[in-house]
């Protein structure tokens, strides 16, 4: 019962609900009542992926790295690869029965879970010691959906032409920029930076000066790093907009009454995390002697992050790549919702897991 009560007046994670039901909302008014003009949905999704989620993606990894941590954390890391690979071929089978974009957008929104917003405010308030896993697990999510998610929703070949273009990309070049910079910080030329007191999990600590990486802006140059800040916290409400500007052009009463909406939220929030508990029961089973072993803190993030709505980046993708983008946005929609219930039930069954010594 307590653990009922501490999620459901977990603020953040009501906040996460409320947030995204009401822009999306706010996104179907403004449409339905012509505020907004007829591509509007199209111009969002342009400033999405060209200018507000590549200013995510390298934020994202201003973040402090210790070799210790790390260290313990490399199973996560490596298992990350693994588990966007599984998704990947599970998704072929999941959703054999569907074809051409559908089948598309369907696997790709499956593979791709709204991690960073709805995934890490739970993940933070119910068990903060898997965070650093946490975010260690989504260095694969951003390496492929900015690149397999791309490939996949825009219809790019693998030739050298479009090679190139997706090299190119402002959320791929963000994204591995971003990776290799965190990765390298400790090695890197240091700056002195005077570190304001703060209060963290409730202790009180002092003012004291730091070395961090000198192309750590968020820290050497934070005034440079508001801008980008800025940018980045814009990419979930104008995606949520675009999404809501698009449901505006159907029937809801229509759109939760069609079958893959319900096929898709039941694959995605229950079907995909059971089967990723099972992957890394028999992986501990058998990766002990090799020196690989998922603890707890590191299991839990991942199937929470697995269960999560759609990411908005895939909703965006096919919105604006039209690739099936009525049928995306109702699977946001209908999943934002449902996942709050079934991501309780997620945190107690994993907690009945880790209390019987599975994990």
């Amino acid at each position: 019962m307590d653990l009922f009560i501490k999620i459901l007046t977990n603020q953040a994670l009501l906040g996460a609900v409320f947030s995204t039901v009401f822009v999306i909302l706010m996104g179907y008014y403004a449409r339905k009542k012509n505020i907004v003009p007829e591509n509007a949905a199209k111009v969002l999704s342009a400033i999405l992926l060209n200018i507000t989620l590549p200013a995510l993606a390298f934020n994202a990894f201003m973040t402090n790295i210790n070799a210790q941590t790390f260290k313990s954390g490399l199973s996560v890391f490596v298992f990350g690869f693994i588990a966007y690979v599984i998704l990947i071929a599970i998704s072929f089978v999941l959703f054999a029965g569907y074809k051409g974009d559908r089948k598309d957008t369907l696997r790709i929104l499956m593979i791709f879970g709204s991690t960073t917003f709805f995934g890490l405010p739970i993940i933070n308030a119910v068990l903060p010691a898997a965070t650093l896993y946490a975010n260690l697990f989504n260095i694969a999510y951003r390496v492929f959906l900015y690149s397999y998610g791309l490939i996949v929703m825009s219809g790019t070949k693998f030739d050298k032409k479009n090679i190139k273009t997706i090299l190119v990309n402002p959320i791929v070049i963000a994204t591995f920029v971003g990776f290799v910079l965190w990765l390298v910080q400790n090695n890197a030329p240091q700056t002195s930076v005077k570190v304001a007191a703060t209060v963290t999990n409730g202790k009180f600590v002092e003012a004291s000066v730091k070395s961090f990486a000198f192309f750590r802006i968020d820290q050497t140059l934070p005034w440079v790093f508001r801008g980008l800040k800025y940018l980045g916290d814009l990419s979930s409400p104008l995606a949520w907009l675009a999404i809501g500007m698009t449901l505006a052009s159907i029937s809801l009463k229509e759109a939760v009454q069609e079958k893959a909406v319900w096929v898709y939220s039941f694959i995605k929030l229950l079907i995909v995390p059971a089967i990723f508990v099972g992957v890394m029961f028999v992986a501990n089973l058998i990766g002990g002697g090799l020196g690989f072993h998922l603890t707890y803190e590191a299991v839990f993030p991942v199937v929470i992050m697995l269960a999560t709505p759609p990411a908005t980046v895939a909703v965006a993708y096919a919105i604006n790549f039209d690739k099936e983008s009525v049928l995306a946005s109702n699977a946001s929609l209908l999943t934002t919702v449902i996942a709050v219930f079934v991501i309780i039930l997620w945190v107690i069954i994993l907690g009945v897991l880790n209390a019987g010594g599975i994990f």
